[in-house]
């Protein structure tokens, strides 16, 4: 009788804990945030596709060569393809041969980040596994001959990175969609045979951290049925209690619906939002996928990447840099460096910005700029320029005579004096080699 009661009241506990949402906003938008995704801060983003065979442009490059029928991309083709060459052809070209999954693993690794997010499927509609879904046009019935979405997804589990997929809900020039498309979304065949057979597909098969949805922005979620699919989700799904999701569930969803807001790509608030955000930005500041014409002068530096991801973080946000592979396989070295180069700065500067939160100052520009962060008592202030007289004045901390500063990578206290009331000035090390990218402080006994 004593173990029925245990029994009985263990499953009502776990009900209590375990609540169970339902299939619209107002209880789905309940759900609070797996705490590993805030805690992780920083994610890589890897756009990878057919589209990477021309190389040209952008990963929308299908849809501008022969959905807008941009000038530059039908120049393009009739410079350098046969008449007749149809979008599809290049697929037995997007061959993976120096794919590598665990060489991109050590290189996102190394990188200091947290999370992956891979491109399942973009708006082209070809699939990195081997969808059901998408016969013969999906990697392994053809191309790489390979489940691309499976490989990446071991080596990186061995280095417990987080793993997340990226998944476009439409896709331009698929017959069912257009077919719903001009019947004004009242018909969803597309949806109920191709979109949510591939998401349940996906997350039963890959289980993966992270869900980032997009292609949403002609139809309305109901066309979507992005409720239904979200309360299985969080529910039923082998991933319900750890899975993260994105706002990009229909038209009108972005920076209002879902479990974090992406609200626009590379969008930077103003100022410190209520509700956890993701700033997804990219190496290549003018494509997500791999350009083979992309210059030195189009990429963004390893000093800009560190000032966009402090200023990120410091305003609550998630930082998720793009990098765009080859249609071989291999990660440009210009990504790698980038990469790289990040990792280097967050080994040493790491502790003002994994598992941190928003101080009640967010930045300052006093002798030079700086942005703020906290961890429990300690506050960092992150400065992104090294002052010429080795100074650096802080305005917003409060100190007492207890308090000690330091500096990350540097083995002594700092000397400082207050400035009155609030702030305080900090005498810098004179180093021989400082790094050229940000520094951090650590503030202890400061408010």
């Amino acid at each position: 009788m004593r173990a029925s009661r245990l029994l009985y009241f263990s499953c009502l506990l776990v009900s209590a804990v375990r609540s169970r949402y339902a299939p619209d906003w107002a209880s789905l938008d309940s759900r609070p945030l797996p705490s590993w995704y805030d805690e992780a801060k920083f994610g890589i983003f890897v756009h990878w596709g057919v589209f990477s065979v021309p190389g040209f442009g952008s990963e929308w490059f299908w849809w501008h060569w022969r959905g807008t029928q941009e000038p530059l991309y039908v120049d393009f083709m009739e410079k350098n393809y046969p008449p007749g060459f149809a979008y599809p052809d290049f697929a037995p070209e997007f061959r993976a041969q120096f794919f590598d999954p665990d060489q991109w693993a050590d290189v996102f690794e190394a990188s200091g980040a947290k999370y992956v997010v891979l491109t399942a499927k973009h708006h082209e509609g070809f699939t990195n596994w081997g969808s059901a879904e998408s016969w013969n046009w999906n990697a392994v019935d053809t191309g790489p001959h390979r489940d691309l979405v499976g490989s990446l997804g071991s080596a990186l589990s061995k280095r417990s990175l987080r793993y997340g997929l990226y998944h476009s809900l439409f896709e331009w020039f698929h017959p069912l969609y257009l077919a719903d498309k001009k019947a004004a979304f009242k018909t969803q065949e597309f949806v109920f045979r191709k979109t949510l057979p591939e998401l349940y597909d996906l997350v039963n098969r890959y289980q993966p951290d992270l869900i980032w949805s997009d292609g949403d922005w002609e139809a309305p979620d109901t066309y979507w049925n992005s409720t239904q699919f979200l309360a299985w989700l969080y529910n039923d799904s082998p991933v319900r209690d750890s899975v993260v999701t994105n706002d990009r569930w229909g038209a009108g969803c972005a920076c209002k619906h879902g479990g974090y807001f992406n609200c626009e790509d590379k969008y930077t608030p103003g100022r410190l939002p209520e509700h956890k955000w993701e700033k997804c930005t990219s190496v290549d500041t003018l494509s997500w996928g791999y350009r083979r014409d992309m210059t030195r002068d189009q990429l963004l530096d390893l000093p800009a990447i560190i000032a966009d991801l402090v200023r990120t973080v410091s305003l609550g946000g998630n930082y998720l840099l793009n990098v765009g592979p080859t249609a071989d396989g291999t990660l440009p070295v210009a990504f790698e460096e980038r990469l790289r180069g990040v990792g280097g700065w967050l080994a040493v500067n790491g502790e003002a910005v994994y598992s941190s939160r928003p101080w009640r100052v967010q930045n300052e520009n006093a002798t030079v700029p700086l942005w703020y962060t906290s961890k429990g008592s300690d506050v960092y202030a992150i400065f992104l320029e090294w002052p010429v007289d080795n100074v650096l004045q802080l305005g917003a901390p409060k100190t007492s005579p207890a308090s000690n500063v330091t500096l990350l990578g540097y083995p002594k206290p700092l000397r400082w004096m207050p400035r009155g009331p609030t702030g305080l000035s900090v005498f810098l090390p004179v180093l021989r080699t400082p790094l050229a990218v940000g520094w951090t402080l650590r503030l202890q006994g400061a408010a």
